[in-house]
C-alpha cells in the first residue's frame, strides 16, 4: 500500500500477494470466444468468464482477500458489509470458509438468488430500503452492534487489490489485448483492472461500460470530479452504487472512457450471450456487450478482452419476462 492524498492505494505487488493468499479458495476462470459475437461486432472478443467463479461472482477475489487477510486478533467479531447482492454472498462465502460471522445488510429489492446464497453460505442479512443513504445507515448501526471488519464492496485497497487479480489472470491467458471493456458500479473491478493494467500492460486501453439510467460514473468522468447519485433504477442490479473516493482516484488516472448502454441494449445484449453463447450471466455483465455493440468503431479490429463479472440470477425474474 501506498498513501496517496492521504488514501491508502493499493499497488501491484498487493495484487500479487493477494493472487498467492487467495488462490486456494477461488477459481482461475477461463476465457471462453464466440465467433458469431466477433463477426457481429468486427472485434476479436476474449470473455474472462467471472460467472463460472466461487459464489458466482469476481467478487469472491476482494472479499477472500480482505478475509483472509484479517490478523487473528480480528477474527471473533467477524466482518460486515452493504451490498446489493454478489459482494454480501462473497464475503458470506470467505467468512464460511474461514469459519467466522459475517453480517450484510442488503436492500430489500436485492434478488432472491443473491439472498438465498448470503444464507446459504452462513451470512445474516438485515434489510434496508433501495438507496445508498439508507444502505449505509442501516449498516452504521450493524457495524456499532457488532464492531465487525467493515470490508466495503468496492472502495477498500484489500478488495481493490484482489478484484485486480482477475486482469492478472486474463492477461496470462490472452496475448496481446488491445483494450479490456468492463462494467462499473462502485469500481472495485474497473479499479483493480486499471492497477494492474497500468503496471503489467500499460498500452492496453481500458473501457468502463455503465447503464445509461445509473450513469453517474461516466458525468463524473466527463465532470471531472464524483457525481453521486441515490437511487438509481435499472436492471443491472449490481451497477447502482456510486463511485467513492479511492474508485474514482483509479477510474479518473487510468480510464480511457466510460461507456453507456440503455436498458434495452443491455437486455439484448444479456440474450445474445445466453442465445449464442450457452451461459449464465447476469444482466450487470451484459453492458459491456452492449458498449462495444453501441460503438463499433472504438473496437472494430482490435482483441478486446471482456469480463463477465457475474453469474447469480433470479430464474424467475428474468428481464425479458412479462409482468
Amino acid at each position: 500500500m501506498k498513501d496517496f492524498q492521504g488514501l491508502m492505494v493499493p499497488t501491484y505487488e498487493d495484487v500479487v500477494a493477494a493472487h498467492a493468499r487467495i488462490a486456494p479458495h477461488i477459481h482461475r476462470t477461463p476465457v471462453l470466444t464466440s465467433s458469431f459475437l466477433n463477426e457481429l461486432t468486427g472485434a476479436e472478443l476474449f470473455f474472462k468468464c467471472e460467472n463460472f467463479q466461487k459464489a458466482g461472482a469476481f467478487k469472491v477475489r476482494g472479499a477472500s482477500n480482505a478475509v483472509f487477510g484479517l490478523r487473528d486478533d480480528q477474527l471473533e467479531r467477524g466482518v460486515a458489509t452493504h451490498s446489493s447482492g454478489n459482494h454480501a454472498l462473497s464475503l458470506s462465502y470467505a467468512a464460511g470458509r474461514r469459519g467466522i460471522p459475517c453480517t450484510v445488510v442488503m436492500p430489500r429489492t436485492a434478488p432472491q438468488a443473491k439472498k438465498d446464497a448470503v444464507r446459504g453460505y452462513g451470512g445474516v442479512i438485515v434489510e434496508c430500503e433501495p438507496s445508498t443513504s439508507s444502505r449505509e445507515a442501516v449498516f452504521a448501526e450493524v457495524q456499532a452492534r457488532t464492531g465487525a471488519d467493515f470490508v466495503h464492496p468496492y472502495n477498500d485497497p484489500r478488495v481493490i487489490a484482489g478484484q485486480g487479480t482477475c486482469s492478472r489472470e486474463l492477461m496470462e491467458q490472452v496475448e496481446g489485448l488491445d483494450a479490456v471493456v468492463a462494467p462499473i458500479g462502485g469500481g472495485g473491478m474497473i479499479s483493480g483492472t486499471c492497477l494492474t493494467l497500468s503496471s503489467i500492460a500499460p498500452g492496453v486501453e481500458i473501457y468502463a461500460a455503465e447503464p445509461v439510467n445509473a450513469d453517474d460514473a461516466a458525468r463524473s468522468f466527463r465532470a471531472g470530479h464524483i457525481i453521486a447519485d441515490d437511487a438509481p433504477d435499472t436492471v443491472a442490479d449490481g451497477l447502482k452504487v456510486p463511485l467513492k473516493e479511492l474508485t474514482w482516484h483509479f477510474l479518473r488516472t487510468y480510464a480511457t472512457d466510460v461507456l453507456t448502454a440503455t436498458e434495452e441494449e443491455i437486455v439484448e445484449a444479456m440474450k445474445l450471450h445466453w442465445k449464442r453463447m450457452k451461459i449464465v450471466i447476469e444482466a450487470s455483465c451484459s453492458v459491456p456487450l452492449a458498449v462495444i455493440l453501441k460503438n463499433p468503431e472504438r473496437f472494430r479490429g482490435k482483441r478486446v478482452g471482456v469480463i463477465l463479472t457475474g453469474g447469480n440470477v433470479d430464474l424467475d425474474k428474468l428481464p425479458w419476462m412479462k409482468g
